[in-house]
């Protein structure tokens, strides 16, 4: 017989996890985070995972407050949870009640980025390899003991878009290798090394702002793991980048455009010069750079700084 599973997610990250569970046990419930406000209309909007939950006809359960609302979960007896990426801290008293524990599909190698934006940090800190890691839940965040792990290489052209999807597929699949293992009572966890751990914290709105004082390098790292929301602004107009370049080279007055014509815009950084390729500028569509060029004046901003 099946076991009966809970699964408790929100973003589009989560769906492939849910959709091979739906595929391989029965799913009771889906617990998301309620419906958000979004865009300039401000459309209350349901998450990709409730979304994926009605598709299927997976009856959907949205708390404001988990702590203070769990009694569906308790009346549905689950005999596992799975999260992944629920954004809310699960209380004991509800990691308490499945007879197989709660579970969690974490995006990196714990006991490294613990915490709300793994993905993000690893490629912001040049991380090579990143991985999956499948873990027991604990009252603290990320800390539980280690069931499972895989590995993925970061490349270079990756971004945390790109990244994410590969990561999202690949635990999936760990997650559907690993429960069989918790079920019949074989699978062997271990416990985190706590004096190797790192926290990749909730990323805020200023956090997106790039830095030119910063090296190129570390510039181009960030632009990939916050992708799309690197940005600048010039003459007090956000211009998020998408995708740049960067050469190295001695510069002077950090922070300014330096070579601006018909295909090019470069502003120099510690070491040398980031060459923006796509970009979207504040109210308009993401576009190439050379498309952006088309329609400034190229005099006025050449030798200006960026803030």
């Amino acid at each position: 017989m099946k076991p009966k599973v809970i699964f408790m997610g929100t973003p589009l990250f989560a769906t492939s996890v849910l959709q091979k569970l739906i595929l391989n046990y029965e799913v009771l419930l889906v617990v998301c985070q309620p419906d958000k406000l979004v865009g300039r209309k401000r459309v209350l909007t349901p998450c990709p995972v409730k979304e994926l939950a009605l598709q299927n006809n997976i009856e959907v359960f949205q708390p404001i407050k988990l702590k203070d609302d769990y009694e569906k979960i308790i009346s549905l007896n689950p005999d596992l949870i799975v999260t992944c990426a629920y954004g809310q801290i699960v209380p004991k008293f509800v990691l308490d009640i499945p007879k197989y524990g709660c579970i969690n599909v974490h995006a990196s190698l714990l006991p490294k980025y613990r915490g709300a934006s793994p993905i993000s940090e690893a490629i912001i800190n040049g991380e090579d390899k990143t991985g999956i890691t499948i873990m027991y839940m604990d009252e603290t965040l990320d800390t539980g003991d280690i069931i499972s792990t895989k590995e993925i290489d970061i490349l270079e052209d990756d971004n945390l878009e790109t990244l994410s999807k590969k990561l999202s597929l690949l635990g999936a699949d760990l997650l559907i290798e690993t429960i069989p293992s918790i079920l019949d009572g074989s699978s062997k966890s271990i416990k985190q090394d706590d004096s190797k751990s790192s926290y990749a914290h909730m990323i805020k709105r200023e956090d997106e702002y790039l830095d030119f004082n910063n090296n190129g390098k570390d510039i181009i790292n960030k632009i990939r793991g916050l992708y799309p929301n690197a940005s600048f602004k010039l003459d007090g107009l956000e211009i998020k980048v998408l995708k740049a370049s960067f050469v190295s080279e001695n510069t002077s007055d950090i922070g300014t455009i330096k070579y601006l014509d018909k295909k090019s815009f470069g502003i120099t950084c510690k070491d040398g010069i980031i060459y923006l390729e796509i970009i979207k500028p504040s109210g308009k569509n993401v576009m190439a750079i050379k498309d952006y060029l088309n329609g400034i004046n190229k005099d006025k901003y050449l030798n200006e700084r960026v803030d």
